[in-house]
């Protein structure tokens, strides 16, 4: 169980939430819901223990697996199986067992190798006593769901992509929170911020099954209406414009529907309180003009101010980043070029042989299975790495612009202020607020430091810096990641408007719809092919 009490948490001044009181008990499968910026990552982080309340105390009982949106930390050197094995502790023993064994091969005195084979023995006991064996089946099947390979597992974390590695860490968390097997711990308690982030459609499904069947209490934050219909049976709603969080003990499609009516309620009664009370006022000023009536019309002043100040709040209409790409710059027909691009992690070879032309305005995508490269190739395009062989042409007045998915073009350390000003140094520092007000972020926001903002709000302040930069090139690599519905179709108009060239990576086929593309390029083999709708299909598969 999780218990928030007296809980406050800021973001600088402002409130997010207020002498609130939560609690998470075994069953409840909690939906964490609001716009871009209400503090939902915020509260997940602090119900983790990962962050710090600005008030209040949280109390946890027992596990908690915890998925942050952007899981950087850790020793990347280890391998991905054995960062999966670690959520019960297999993966020291694998390790001594293969240094035991190790020993047993090389060692010639009889006595140490007697000594070797006695500790192998050992570890091998307490690794099949916690079920070890059985264990290691589980979690390469969990893997698989998600979309890891075995081929991934054997690879140290340091060599996968941002997507892979958060897929390890879901896939660690969800093994130790695993029923079956021994050492299972069906008793965590799940916290998961995006969890279908980077997942393919046949993984989103087997996870929504996952959840569903899991006991031990889960609370998520999502932007998948599908997920959020099939899983929870009961919603948070965070709301930013008041601080406060309401509570539904119902499913999603019944919430919806509740606050539907809850939102005609409050404006009913606000409009009978308003009429109301403006007729008070009225004999109120007229009564208040006789001497005689001073009293009287003090009193019905005061009873109009309180019939307002009993109302429930009314819910200010949400604001929504107003997204649109730049003007690109001018450029020649073919502003970039790719030719016989290749990439390898050391003995891993992500691809070979790709050639790539990108002419002025077209719009093209790249498709493949996770793991296929293709936030590699964005990355090359974007100069973030350099290819093993091959290289890329800028031709006349080419201007990139690139959007990770990882946020990586951000300084995580620097301020929002200091990041736009990074991305558009030639800007006027007035035009720049002005930029930065129409994507939501004003006032002392503007100090915060990047690394603290929500996954939503990252994505603005990136795409932020793509408005300021006249790219007639623009590198999308999920766009649409972590942002709620209003925001995801303010992206995806500006897809429809954008004339530059565009090259996009998504899983999203909205997306896709939105950007009408000319081309496909199929990895890893670098298969260059005319758009049909037949690949539409493929989308949420890749």
């Amino acid at each position: 169980m999780i218990t928030a009490t007296g809980l406050q948490l800021r973001a600088g001044s402002r409130i997010l939430l207020d002498d609130t009181t939560l609690r998470i008990q075994p069953g409840d499968r909690i939906g964490l819901v609001g716009r871009n910026g209400a503090g939902k990552t915020t509260t997940l982080k602090v119900l983790a223990g990962e962050g710090e309340p600005y008030a209040g105390e949280v109390t946890v009982g027992g596990e908690v697996g915890y998925l942050p949106q952007d899981p950087r930390e850790g020793d990347l050197s280890v391998l991905a199986k054995n960062r999966v094995l670690s959520a019960r502790g297999l993966d020291k023993i694998l390790r001594d067992m293969e240094k035991a064994q190790t020993a047993m091969a090389e060692l010639v005195d009889d006595g140490e190798r007697d000594k070797a084979v006695r500790k192998y023995g050992r570890l091998e006991e307490r690794f099949s006593s916690l079920g070890g064996y059985a264990a290691e089946s589980e979690a390469a099947r969990i893997c698989a769901n998600l979309g890891l390979e075995e081929r991934i597992l054997d690879q140290p974390l340091q060599t996968l992509s941002g997507g892979q590695r958060r897929r390890v860490e879901l896939a660690r968390i969800l093994f130790a929170a695993s029923e079956s097997g021994a050492g299972g711990k069906s008793g965590t308690m799940l916290l998961l911020d995006e969890p279908t982030n980077h997942l393919d459609a046949d993984s989103i499904s087997w996870l929504r099954g996952f959840l569903k069947a899991h006991e031990g209490g889960l609370v998520v934050i999502s932007h998948d209406v599908d997920l959020l219909d099939e899983v929870v049976n009961k919603v948070w709603f965070l709301d930013a414009t008041r601080g406060e969080l309401d509570a539904y003990n119902m499913n999603w499609k019944r919430y919806q529907e509740a606050r539907a009516t809850d939102e005609k309620r409050r404006r009913r009664e606000r409009a009978n309180a308003e009429k109301k009370a403006s007729a008070l006022q009225q004999q109120a000023a007229k009564l208040g003009a006789k001497a005689t009536k001073a009293v009287a019309a003090k009193n019905m002043a005061r009873r109009a101010d309180e019939m307002l100040s009993n109302l429930d709040e009314e819910r200010q209409a949400d604001k929504v980043a107003k997204i649109k790409f730049p003007a690109p710059a001018p450029c020649g027909k073919t502003p970039l070029t790719a030719e016989e691009l290749s990439k390898s992690y050391g003995s891993l070879e992500i691809f070979t042989g790709v050639d790539l032309a990108i002419d002025r305005g077209s719009k093209v995508v790249v498709l493949g299975l996770n793991g296929a490269g293709k936030t590699t190739l964005l990355r090359l395009l974007g100069g973030m790495e350099k290819p093993d062989t091959g290289s890329m042409v800028p031709g006349h007045g080419l201007r990139l612009g690139y959007y990770a998915q990882e946020h990586e073009t951000l300084d995580h350390d620097a301020s929002v202020w200091e990041n736009i000003r990074h991305l558009a140094p030639d800007t006027g520092a007035q035009e720049l607020r002005t930029l930065l007000g129409s994507f939501l972020f004003s006032g002392e926001q503007l100090d915060q430091p990047a690394g603290t903002l929500s996954g939503g709000e990252k994505t603005r302040l990136a795409l932020a810096g793509l408005v300021s930069s006249a790219a007639n090139v623009l590198l999308l690599d999920e766009p649409t990641n972590n942002l709620d519905p209003a925001s995801r179709e303010q992206v995806l108009d500006a897809l429809r408007s954008y004339t530059g060239a565009v090259v996009l990576v998504t899983h999203d086929p909205g997306a896709v719809e939105a950007l009408e593309p000319e081309r496909v390029i199929l990895l890893p083999d670098g298969t260059e092919d005319h758009w049909s709708a037949d690949y539409l299909e493929l989308v949420q598969l890749a």
